[in-house]
């Protein structure tokens, strides 16, 4: 079977050989990432493209979180009250899940997953009520409380 056309490899004959000229221009720009704008030249420096970019990559990771993480769905509501009501759940578990996410350093699904084994137990003896629970470890205790702190102003 003949080799497919490979920039990489060279052929001469029966001789195969890697052509390093394009292997070189390849690590070189390994990494970069070309960004493209319809603002006039001048009106915008490369740090406001770059960071319109990055926050666009975050709107975009927001939204798959929304449709993994959060299991939201497409719904096929038929009054307007409903999808309204569905879209707002599914926008306020994203802005509590993005909270958690900045206050405690954990991405939604770790913290989930390390969270989820810790639970509260009433048990009812008779009159008496007792409480069971697992003690939470000291990062946990301080993600938890990082959550509850008010957010401060940038």
């Amino acid at each position: 079977m003949p080799i497919k056309r490979n920039r990489f490899i060279t052929l001469d004959g029966g001789n195969r050989s890697v052509n390093r000229d394009p292997e070189a221009k390849a690590r070189m720009l390994a990494g970069w990432k070309g960004y493209s704008t319809n603002l006039e030249p001048g009106t915008a420096n490369a740090e406001f493209v770059t960071g319109a970019y990055h926050r666009l990559y975050e709107i975009e990771r927001s939204f798959r979180m929304s449709k993994h993480d959060l299991q939201a769905r497409p719904i096929f509501h038929h009054k307007r009250e409903s999808i309204e009501a569905h879209m707002s759940i599914v926008f306020a578990a994203l802005a509590l899940t993005r909270h958690i996410e900045t206050a405690t350093g954990m991405s939604i699904k770790r913290f989930v997953t390390t969270t989820r084994r810790y639970r509260e137990v009433i048990i009812e003896a008779g009159e008496q009520l007792i409480t069971a629970a697992d003690p939470l470890p000291e990062d946990l205790h301080a993600a938890i409380h990082s959550i509850s702190q008010p957010r401060r102003a940038h």
